[in-house]
């Protein structure tokens, strides 16, 4: 007698299972590579390569258009400006890529009001024998690449502040903060009529300095100030030369009967597209205003005093030395007290009708 095969009715299903998915392999499509990577910074026009495992069967994507050629897909755009997130699906699959849109990749956008004054090296404190009979040699300083304002801050600018911040109003900043002509010329919470785009005036350094932290700026360093104001220049007295020129600044009592400040802005700007940076008002610096510094400053990124930019910023309530003023006022004349050059300082808690400021901003690594 013949003895038959016997298969249990396991080992049957475990047989017929095998036939169908195959010895443990896996049918799934993946991601291999994506360029440009997941999480980069990338242009509105770029093309975005994902690469697959396997062709991918009805692959979508929530932005842009896809197309596909074997393994490959490509995702084309244009992209909005702004953070940016594509959700990728097929058929046993999907992936989100999250990307960062700019106008230029590898170029700071720019922010509104500002302009980028760009890293490099340039002469501080110089002024040529061309200018006249003076002559300062300078010294070469390096300066990473930075934001300036356009404009001086206004009484309208400055209003919204206030405005959102009670603590530094007229009638309820810390007596510790001013010397008691805080904004005098305003009326309560008011700005004169008429000056809504004037440089405010009578702000203390730490009035300033909390104007800019509000608006996620700072002040300029002084070094930083007078690069901007060269606007790309090297060596003249003044931002257009070395010739004083009323039809340039706003200097010397040159408006109405008895001078006043000026609208920002009505003057022709430097060749950095900066408006009023010398004239109009003076403007506060970040840094301890030291007569001798700048006899010899450090070859990179000077600061003053012995705080870094970061450590003054965050806090600037607990500074006590003298700040650093640049730039001359509408009371002043051309001579050197407009000079782009030249120095003065004054205590953290003084105003004065004469004295506003601007801001500035780092560029972010």
């Amino acid at each position: 007698m013949k003895k038959g095969l016997y298969f249990s009715p396991i080992i049957l299903a475990c047989i017929f299972t095998l036939s169908v998915i195959g010895c443990g392999e896996d049918d799934s499509v993946e991601i291999q590579s994506v360029d440009p990577p997941d999480a980069s910074a990338i242009a509105a026009d770029t093309t975005i390569t994902v690469s697959f495992s396997a062709p991918p069967q009805n692959l979508t994507v929530s932005k842009g258009e896809v197309t596909t050629s074997d393994n490959t897909a490509t995702i084309s755009g244009p992209f909005p400006l702004g953070k940016l997130d594509i959700e990728l699906t097929w058929e046993g699959g999907n992936r989100r890529l999250t990307y960062t849109v700019k106008d230029k990749v590898g170029e700071p956008v720019v922010p509104e009001g500002m302009v980028l004054i760009p890293e490099g090296e340039f002469q501080l404190g110089s002024i040529s024998r061309d200018a006249g009979n003076v002559e300062q040699p300078g010294h070469t300083v390096y300066l990473n690449a930075f934001y300036m304002d356009k404009y001086e801050v206004t009484n309208a600018d400055y209003k919204k502040f206030v405005d959102a911040n009670p603590e530094w109003q007229k009638g309820t900043i810390a007596s510790g903060f001013h010397d008691g002509n805080y904004l005098v010329n305003w009326s309560e919470n008011t700005y004169p009529s008429g000056k809504a785009n004037h440089p405010v005036v009578s702000v203390s350094w730490y009035a300033a300095a909390a104007y800019a932290n509000w608006v996620n700026k700072r002040l300029p360093t002084e070094a930083e100030w007078e690069k901007a104001a060269r606007g790309g220049v090297e060596g003249q007295r003044y931002p257009w030369g070395n010739s004083i020129d009323d039809s340039k600044a706003n200097y010397s009592l040159n408006v109405g009967y008895a001078g006043s400040t000026t609208p920002v802005g009505d003057y022709p700007p430097n060749g950095y597209g900066i408006f009023d940076i010398v004239g109009n008002v003076l403007e506060w610096c970040l840094d301890t205003y030291d007569k001798d510094y700048y006899d010899d400053p450090p070859n990179k990124n000077p600061v003053a005093g012995p705080d870094s930019i970061e450590v003054v910023v965050e806090n600037f309530k607990n500074i006590t030395s003298s700040r650093a003023l640049r730039g001359g006022s509408w009371v002043e004349g051309g001579q050197p007290r407009v000079w782009i050059t030249y120095r003065r300082g004054n205590e953290p808690a003084r105003t004065s009708h004469l004295i506003g400021f601007r801001c500035a901003k780092s560029v972010a690594p």
